[in-house]
């Protein structure tokens, strides 16, 4: 009789495996039910472990959806930099938003759940508040550092990188707003992500030739 494979994992191994359970089972429940009727207990039968293991894990349903924010962000993270490597200026900035389109398209639950945390949770003056200011602060800064890295750019339009940079932020959280909305209208979706990199095209330009 072959040996159970659970037997060969190691702990850190089962570890593993079980955060990502309870991650794709928090993350299901956040977007079917809403963060407040989300229960630890909850999470951990439809992760398939006992009720009690969420509760032991992470201690609280903030420290759980504190867990829930980092692990989206890094993955979105991770494919962002791999797509926007040694890019600059538009190209970048126009690539982000192919990529955070993709990322929709392909995680949207994921995606969903991180957006619905974060709008429930920026005025909640706990750890979640303080991930997401980080998160906000690193896609403005990524942003603002396209702009200066940017050899094209004139020294003029690089006074101005912040200001660029905090349109472009203000308007993805406005397109995710609109997509938490309607999340089965991806064509819209699409057409706000084409309309917002005709928008920055039109503001580079537009401030470069001035």
């Amino acid at each position: 009789m072959p040996l159970n494979s659970d037997k060969r994992l190691t702990q850190a191994e089962r570890t593993e495996i079980s955060d990502n359970r309870m991650l794709e089972a928090a993350v299901s429940l956040i977007v079917d039910y809403g963060p407040s009727a989300t229960s630890l207990k909850e999470i951990g039968l439809r992760a398939g472990y006992s009720r009690g293991l969420a509760g032991q894990r992470f201690g609280s349903k903030d420290k759980l959806f504190a867990f829930v924010l980092r692990q989206v962000g890094e993955n979105w993270l991770g494919q962002l930099n791999q797509a926007t490597r040694n890019l600059t200026g538009l190209t970048a900035i126009h690539t982000a938003l192919d990529e955070h389109y993709k990322f929709c398209v392909e995680a949207p639950i994921q995606v969903r759940a991180f957006y619905t945390l974060w709008f429930e949770s920026v005025n909640a003056g706990s750890e979640l508040t303080e991930i997401i200011g980080n998160i906000h602060k690193r896609r403005h800064a990524d942003v603002k550092n396209w702009m200066l890295m940017d050899q094209t750019v004139g020294d003029d339009l690089k006074s101005r990188a912040d200001d660029i940079a905090g349109q472009f932020c203000a308007s993805v959280i406005g397109i995710v707003y609109s997509w938490l909305a309607s999340p089965d209208d991806l064509g819209e979706i699409r057409s706000l992500h084409e309309n917002l990199k005709n928008t920055m095209s039109l503001l580079i330009q537009a401030k470069g030739e001035t």
